[in-house]
């Protein structure tokens, strides 16, 4: 196109200047926009490019329909979630142009005010709140182009305004990555709490940006190692309730505990087969601690491994053919795959002395805990072997890897700033996040599927 307008102009050097300008002018508007149709972000490129968005505290035009502040709440919510996704900067409210924010609630945007501070997307939210219900109209900016890119209304309830939220952080990274998003799943996890007397551990779950957060087990004991099934309504956990570590069912929707396995010795490091049919776990049951798999009622299916060595945290693969477990039958903890149609098994894991707590991303990769230079890391490394990395190299130990359901996330557990906490993490190790901010220190999370 351009070798032929240019051409064109030579054929015409003595043309007017009228007929030049003419020229001129349709060169620019008659060319094809080349550049992309909307904003989207590649997840899989190698290093994602984050957007700068602003997300204003939402504005409602009923009076009194809500407390003070209310808007502000809605809008750290999402903006914290965009955050954490990786694929954002959220832009300081201090940053906000006060006229430009008042303009949005009036639905007249200025977006020469917003490009200032360097924003590239925004979110502008009104909410109504009447009674128990909470209706969100959401509209979405282009602020280079100056247009808007999206428009939705959300209803929900005002005592759960945070999963409304939620729902509008997904619907936001769905639009611009083609992905779902993951903030309307939910973290299991152990929470260790000083008693007056002594120290026990409890279950608790909370939203994946660490709030809402609920307890589970109140054994004032030791309550460890949850699992949440695939359907998402039920949880397995480990627990000394009734003596030695026994293996329990918690039905999330009554709140009914069974227990499952309480054979003599261990029953612990229980896992969801991906049907949720059947559990493995490591049993001990009068011998040497090997896998099993049972039935939801604790009755033995198969035997897994017989090995003089200790085999246990066993994992499945997405499809339910090979499973990970840990063993130390090489002289320390490694990580093994057992191919579970022919029996064989291999080493997995060579580098490191200490290797454990493998899970099985839905993308076909394995995390896992390493000790390398006295503490703990999360890596990840292929199937087959390859690939290994450390993500996150650089103070305390890291430990207890579960991946979110579309397995391009990581929440773990860390020591870096004291105690335990939970954080989360994308899964090259990027935008590494802390979410847990509760009393007392957080271990071992597990991500439900829904």
């Amino acid at each position: 196109m351009k070798s032929r307008f240019v051409s064109t102009l030579k054929s015409c050097n003595k043309a007017k200047p009228a007929f030049l300008i003419l020229m001129l002018w349709a060169a620019v508007v008659l060319v094809p926009n080349l550049a992309p149709a909307r904003i989207f972000i590649d997840i899989n490129a190698p290093a994602v490019q984050k957007l700068q968005i602003a997300v204003p505290a939402f504005s409602t035009r009923a009076s009194g329909a809500a407390e003070p502040g209310f808007g502000g709440k809605l809008a750290d919510i999402v903006a914290n979630d965009l955050e954490i996704s990786g694929y954002f900067v959220s832009i300081e409210e201090d940053a906000f142009l006060p006229g430009a924010v008042k303009d949005v609630a009036r639905d007249a945007i200025r977006f020469k005010d917003w490009s200032l501070i360097g924003a590239e997307l925004l979110l502008a939210c009104t909410y109504n709140a009447i009674g128990q219900s909470l209706e969100l109209e959401v509209r979405l900016y282009d602020v280079f182009r100056a247009r808007r890119v999206y428009t939705k209304r959300l209803l929900g309830k005002r005592n759960d305004h945070r999963t409304l939220a939620h729902r509008l952080s997904n619907e936001i990274i769905y639009l611009l990555t083609g992905q779902k998003g993951m903030f309307l799943s939910r973290l299991a996890y152990v929470n260790r709490l000083q008693g007056k007397e002594n120290v026990y551990k409890e279950i608790f779950t909370c939203d994946v940006d660490g709030h809402n957060a609920e307890q589970l087990t109140f054994d004032k004991g030791l309550s460890i190692l949850p699992r949440w099934s695939p359907d998402g309504k039920k949880l397995l956990y480990v627990s000394y309730k009734d003596g030695g570590p026994m293996l329990y069912l918690k039905e999330l929707g009554t709140g009914v505990d069974r227990r499952i396995s309480a054979r003599k010795g261990l029953n612990i490091g229980a896992n969801w087969a991906p049907d949720g049919r059947q559990i493995a776990l490591t049993l001990s049951h009068g011998d040497n601690p090997d896998i099993y798999t049972i039935d939801l009622k604790g009755n033995i299916l198969d035997r897994l491994t017989r090995h003089w060595g200790i085999d246990v945290s066993p994992v499945y693969s997405p499809d339910g053919r090979k499973m990970a477990f840990v063993s130390n039958r090489s002289g320390s903890p490694q990580i093994y795959i057992r191919d579970l149609q022919n029996g064989e098994e291999r080493r997995l894991t060579f580098e490191g002395k200490y290797n454990t707590s493998p899970t099985w991303s839905s993308l076909n990769r394995i995390a896992f805990s390493g000790m390398d230079g006295g503490r703990f890391d999360i890596y990840t490394i292929n199937a087959d072997g390859t690939g290994l990395q450390n993500l996150t190299q650089g103070g305390g130990n890291n430990e207890d890897p579960c991946w979110s359901p579309d397995g391009r996330y990581l929440a773990f557990s860390s020591n870096r700033e004291g105690g335990y906490h939970l954080y989360l993490m994308t899964a090259g190790g990027r935008n590494q996040t802390r979410i847990s901010f509760q009393e007392g220190e957080q271990t071992s999370p597990s991500w439900s599927h829904y």
